[in-house]
């Protein structure tokens, strides 16, 4: 595989990931990084995270999300998507192996990893709701 070198936009591009835990998506990383760079282009933010990703330097999240999130904690973890606010939350918990190699098991599949996302209403979301039906009753 070809060395890939480092260029400033794809520096700052890591920078903005590893500075937010929203999961942002391209455009949001676009418009953080054109404060400091003006004239990097919104093509230039999807060329480089998707080398950034294929290097497994990030992670692309594109479960069922239009368009696509990143993520700079590639270390194997689920995620959890609120279906009121579309944020994407890491979440804490052992990731299940043994799930892999029971598929491999039943199917004959060399199953390599799984990702699992889970899809609810984050504490924030809960909260706002619970307020507007309070109020609601008064």
């Amino acid at each position: 595989m070809a060395v890939t070198r480092r260029t400033k936009q794809r520096e700052a591009i890591l920078e903005v990931l590893k500075n937010t835990d929203c999961h942002p998506t391209a455009n949001w990383i676009y418009e953080r990084v054109k404060e400091d760079m003006p004239h990097i282009s919104l093509g230039t933010v999807y060329r480089d995270l998707k080398m950034l990703a294929r290097r497994g330097e990030i992670l692309e999240i594109d479960f069922t999300s239009n368009p696509s999130r990143y993520d700079c904690n590639t270390g194997s973890h689920y995620h959890f998507r609120c279906l009121k606010c579309d944020r994407i939350f890491d979440v804490d918990e052992k990731v299940n192996t043994e799930i892999d190699r029971q598929v491999s098991r039943n199917t004959g599949f060399n199953v390599l990893y799984h990702c699992l996302e889970f899809h609810g209403v984050c504490l924030e979301c809960q909260k706002k709701d619970s307020l507007i039906y309070k109020d609601s009753k008064n």
